[in-house]
């Protein structure tokens, strides 16, 4: 597993393996203030905590005073100024961990953030059941036979061509979220191809 900077969101602590494993694997983690106190009970500490603070205790505020950075723009979301700080420090292989799992409406808001994000840095959201892996750009992706895929056009003229997959797209126009979902892989990996607009792609693990 590469050193990526992980980003810890406020949603649901992970608890496959595979997203507790980054957090063990002595990566740098940087903390959404309000996910500091399930960090800290998992048995990790942050090395930076960024946001406006409004959800972090006092006596947290005190502990961690040295790697607490405070963003009080409230035209972005916490995940956002996570990642802007990210950026004004040159770490630009993050895996953001922790961004699903409560209030559907800020899971599909930090979802549709990759589109944004992979613009200028390389991003993938690992959940408890799989990985989201922002293009911009056509790809081959890694994979395995049987996995299941699933793909969203955040640009609903963005035509789409697949190879490698069970049900093929031949310059799909993706206009609906659940158009181009429950695919799957048939081989060791799979590619997508399109000439302009952002793509998402849902790796479900085994």
């Amino acid at each position: 597993m590469s050193k990526s900077t992980i980003i810890l969101a406020d949603g649901l602590f992970p608890v496959h393996e595979i997203p507790l494993g980054y957090l063990r694997d002595d990566h740098v983690i940087v903390c959404c203030d309000g996910s500091v106190e399930n960090l800290i009970a998992a048995g990790f500490q942050p090395d930076a905590i960024v946001g406006d603070m409004d959800s972090i205790s006092a006596e947290l505020k005190i502990r961690f005073a040295d790697r607490i950075f405070i963003d009080e723009n409230q035209d972005t979301n916490d995940l956002t100024k996570a990642v802007e700080w990210c950026r004004r420090m040159k770490y630009y292989d993050i895996v953001i961990l922790g961004a699903t799992g409560k209030r559907e409406d800020h899971t599909l808001g930090n979802i549709s953030l990759l589109a944004d994000y992979v613009s200028y840095m390389n991003v993938i959201m690992v959940t408890d059941t799989g990985v989201i892996r922002p293009l911009i750009k056509g790809s081959s992706i890694p994979s395995f036979p049987g996995q299941q895929v699933s793909i969203f056009s955040i640009d609903p003229e963005t035509e789409v061509t697949s190879d490698g997959l069970k049900y093929p797209l031949n310059r799909t126009k993706i206009k609906n979220w659940w158009y181009a979902t429950l695919n799957e892989s048939l081989g060791d990996r799979f590619s997508i191809q399109f000439i302009t607009g952002r793509v998402l792609i849902y790796l479900k693990f085994a």
